[in-house]
């Protein structure tokens, strides 16, 4: 964070010396010794200015260092944390005023849309662990860590689960372990945890999040979600693989017919493909189902979609000759609170100890692997949920706290043997959209203030980025200039009423529940309930989270631009050709196959790392490859506004000079053409809000 001036009238920011510049030139009190025609030469005692030379170039280190290291520098240790501390101190009491029937039914909600997900990773990590982790691991570390950042967080609203990029990783580290390394599979995942514990802590020591995630743009981003999206399609896939060949090896064994042994089968394509499509249609009430039924019923068959479809096919399978039919169903632990893999594992507490001494320092290269992931996706998770311009959050959150947070859980994951869980998407977006109210003008109607003054750094690091934008973009020509920058004195008469703002129940209690609530399934009698849900059920609540995690990825509106008629594409700026469009789109595209193929192979492990490796790929090769306006069209920022072309120095093919003014006739043409790219990405994060998904 940039100082300002200081008493010697420094301005860090641009490496100026006020005070110099004010002061007459020493030049010009002798200027009998200059020679006529020439410009004056720099006196050695002259005050350091900035120019060339061997103070000047001091005094520029100088700055540049104090830039990043002084007392507001961005790599100065602690800077957020302490901020950080000092927002929650201050937010802690207020969080806790606010309780009302928005608030239980968010909670009611949330509850719903973080389960069932969360069991059906529970099924598929019991098959591809070995039983290592299970159902109770997977509920065990959700409700936990849930319970753990509603009380502790600096940002409440995020909410956590087991998500599916790190279950991909911790199966192929189980397969690693089993093949090839010969080791227990809890020990090394304990050490690797607690690796990635302190690294989650040392980020945050660092303020890592002031010079990573701020070059994030939607291009990774986009990729990330569709590779989520391949992922889910894959498991529903692997999932009635397995049921297809249980029934072959029952067939075989008991030497009756094939096809009587594939009916077991053949229902579970069944099942998985009717609750997908049966979520799906329930999905869709809010928005087209109108006029059938009151609005408050259509919403609440939209909201709880999943919950209601799964409630059916579940009970199905109880119906006429299907409840002959051998039904795979979720393994759960039924008759004690004790570990999926009892009686091998005894106990929930890992004996890491027992783990030779060099796998405990092997550890370190997974363990910097899920630190990765996990800041990445808990990251963006935090960020979106508290969108001050889309939710009117007010209240300063705290990514370098919940940062470290997450380090605790993750390393208390791994003693305990349970999978770590962070920030989910869309599920914390949802959560805040849950709790999404109006008032009239500024009221606050809560009571719930953004807690004092020393309650702003987040606001002020918002403030900062926007004006480094500001600085960075090009001026505009005063012709160009909006008329509502006219200077005018509306009247009281002419004056439109204030609309309605938007405002957050920033609160405490509905993570709180929502987390208790799903813990409470830990006991032996719901996990009983919960081991009713059949394997071809969970199937298709993955390809219905694949199809919601599809539905608010913009990159699925431009993928049917692909095979869509030029004459039926809708024009685009100046500048912007629809071939530049569609190979971004085919990058994007073998990109994410790229990355999906990797973790089919061995080097599995390494996928979040390519993930990472398309942050610098997207701000150095591909400005090379793709003119100013396109990238500008189709790219931002994704946890600031603005996008990596409005900057002055960023690398363009056609030219410096050339690219800043095309930028700015591609913003009037793009605003003139309603934003193709961006309309569609704030359609389809709209949609994504009406379901589920991780």
């Amino acid at each position: 964070m940039d100082r300002p001036p200081g008493a010697n009238g420094t301005d860090p920011s641009n490496g100026i010396n006020h005070n110099a510049a004010t002061r007459e030139p020493p030049a010009a009190a002798t200027p009998s010794k200059q020679t006529p025609g020439l410009d004056p030469q720099p006196v050695n005692d002259e005050p350091n200015t900035g120019e060339p030379g061997p103070r000047g170039s001091s005094t520029r280190r100088r700055r540049r260092r104090g830039r990043y290291f002084g007392p507001d520098g961005k790599l100065r240790p602690f800077r957020l944390l302490r901020g950080d501390a000092a927002n929650l101190r201050a937010r802690w009491p207020s969080d806790w005023t606010v309780f009302n029937q928005q608030v239980v039914a968010s909670a009611v909600y949330v509850f719903f849309t973080n389960l069932l997900p969360g069991i059906t990773f529970a099924g598929d990590l019991a098959v591809q662990t070995g039983r290592s982790w299970g159902t109770v691991e997977v509920v065990l570390s959700t409700g936990l860590c849930g319970v753990v950042f509603a009380v502790f967080s600096a940002q409440p609203l995020t909410i956590l689960g087991v998500t599916g990029p790190f279950a991909v990783l911790a199966e192929n580290i189980y397969k690693l372990c089993e093949t090839r390394f010969q080791v227990d599979f809890l020990s090394l995942m304990a050490w690797t945890l607690i690796h990635a514990g302190w690294m989650h802590a040392l980020l945050a020591a660092l303020n890592a999040h002031d010079w990573t995630m701020r070059y994030v743009t939607h291009f990774s981003a986009d990729v990330f979600s569709l590779l989520n999206s391949v992922i889910y399609v894959h498991k529903a896939a692997l999932e009635l693989q397995r049921e297809h060949a249980r029934a072959r090896s029952r067939a075989n064994s008991e030497g009756g017919d094939i096809e009587a042994a594939l009916a077991p089968f053949l229902y579970a394509v069944l099942g998985a493909t009717g609750t997908c499509l049966f979520a799906v249609l329930l999905s869709t009430a809010p928005t087209s189902w109108a006029p059938l039924f009151p609005r408050w019923a259509r919403l609440g068959l939209g909201e709880y979609a999943a919950a209601l479809s799964v409630l059916l096919w579940v009970g199905v399978p109880h119906m006429g000759d299907l409840a002959a039919l051998d039904h795979a169903r979720l393994e759960v632990q039924g008759e004690a609170l004790r570990p999926s893999a009892w009686p091998a594992r005894g106990t929930f507490v890992v004996q890491f100890w027992r783990l030779p001494v060099e796998w405990v320092f092997l550890a370190v290269v997974p363990g910097a692997i899920v630190t990765v992931l996990f800041f990445f996706d808990h990251e963006i998770s935090s960020i979106i949920c508290a969108s001050r311009s889309r939710y009117g959050v007010r209240k300063p959150g705290g990514f370098a706290w919940d940062v470290a947070l997450l380090g605790v859980t993750t390393a208390v994951c791994g003693v305990v043997g349970v999978p770590p869980a962070n920030g989910l998407l869309p599920q914390a977006p949802l959560h805040t959209e849950s709790l999404l109210h109006h008032v009239d003008g500024d009221d606050d109607a809560d009571g719930d203030d953004d807690g004092g003054a020393e309650a702003s750094r987040g606001a002020d690091d918002d403030r900062e980025w926007e004006e480094e934008e500001q600085q960075q973009q090009p001026a505009r020509p005063a012709a160009a200039s909006s008329p509502s920058s006219t200077p005018s004195t509306p009247t009281s008469s002419s004056s439109p009423p204030p609309s309605p703002a938007a405002r957050t129940h920033e609160q405490r209690y509905s993570p709180l529940l929502q987390a208790a609530l799903i813990l409470a399934f830990i006991a032996p009698p719901l996990q009983r309930l919960l081991g009713l849900t059949p394997t071809s059920v969970l199937a298709g609540l993955f390809l219905f989270m694949a199809y919601q995690s599809l539905r608010a990825n913009p990159m699925l509106a431009r993928v049917g631009h692909l095979v869509t008629p030029p004459s039926a594409l809708p024009p685009l700026p100046r500048g912007v050709s629809w071939r530049g469009v569609h190979a971004f789109t085919v990058a994007q595209l073998l990109l994410t196959g790229l990355v999906f193929g990797v973790t089919l192979t061995v080097a599995a492990p390494a996928f979040p790392l390519l993930i990472v490796a398309l942050v610098p790929l997207r701000l150095t090769l591909m400005p090379r490859l793709w003119s100013r306006e396109t990238l500008a069209f189709v790219d931002a920022w994704a946890c600031r506004p603005g996008r990596p072309e409005d900057g002055r120095g960023c690398p363009n093919s056609r030219g410096e000079g050339e690219g800043t003014t095309m930028v700015a006739a591609a913003d009037d043409d793009a605003a003139a053409a309603g934003r193709g790219t961006s309309a569609a990405r704030a359609a389809s994060a709209s949609d994504a809000e009406k379901g589920l998904g991780v």
